[in-house]
């Protein structure tokens, strides 16, 4: 069986040994590396609750705030509004800020709007008239998603403006008022447009006198 030993006689052995083993050890010697245990540890998981795609750039957030603001629409939603006209607009060659200016004159950012005429969601489209697009987004209810409808009423958009050969006659035929000489409904959008579009600029005035400052 084994016999505990004293640590009175044991501690002085081992100091005396370890003594006797440095003495011995070549000049030359050096002591090993440490080995690295990091690598064998598994990455860190993602934190619940992270953002899922990249953070909003300059422009984006500006058009967030304002509409935010403007509106009354919660930040997070106005977030996912605004990230898909930019998408949307990317994906039929049209400019985000018509896109939102659509939207702000058509629904002031309400997705369940409906009009008289039968018209639906965000960008207030009328589902008898584009039941082909609504079933390629998913049907005829995703009129009322959000990122369907815009995804669907940028692309009307994009071929009546391709039709009309203008943008103002296709805002107008969008609007089902080709026949105002006036060009109202062109008119509004076109201003909210220019509006959206000086919010962009001033926020880029302010982060750029920003950097300067720092």
């Amino acid at each position: 069986m084994a016999v505990p030993i004293s640590k009175k006689y044991l501690m002085p052995a081992v100091v005396a040994a370890g003594a006797l083993l440095i003495a011995a050890a070549p000049p030359s010697a050096v002591a090993p590396e440490p080995v690295a245990i990091a690598a064998c540890t598994p990455p860190q998981a993602a934190a619940p609750g992270a953002p899922a795609g990249p953070e909003p750039d300059v422009a984006q957030q500006a058009l967030i705030d304002h509409v935010s603001r403007r509106f009354f629409v919660a930040a997070a939603a106005t977030e996912r509004m605004v990230a898909t006209a930019y998408r949307a607009a990317a994906e039929v060659g049209l400019d985000p800020l018509l896109v939102l200016a659509v939207i702000a004159v058509e629904s002031r950012f309400n997705p369940i709007a409906e009009s008289g005429m039968g018209a639906k969601g965000l960008m207030q489209i009328i589902p008898r008239f584009h039941l082909d697009k609504l079933r390629a987004a998913g049907g005829e209810d995703a009129v009322f998603d959000p990122e369907s409808n815009i995804l669907v009423g940028a692309r009307i958009l994009q071929e009546y403006i391709y039709r009309g050969g203008t943008m103002v006659a296709g805002l107008q035929q969008y609007n089902g008022a080709s026949r105002d000489a006036n060009a109202y409904y062109a008119q509004r959008v076109m201003a909210e447009r220019e509006r959206l579009e000086q919010v962009v600029r001033n926020r880029g005035l302010v982060t750029a006198a920003a950097s300067v400052g720092s």
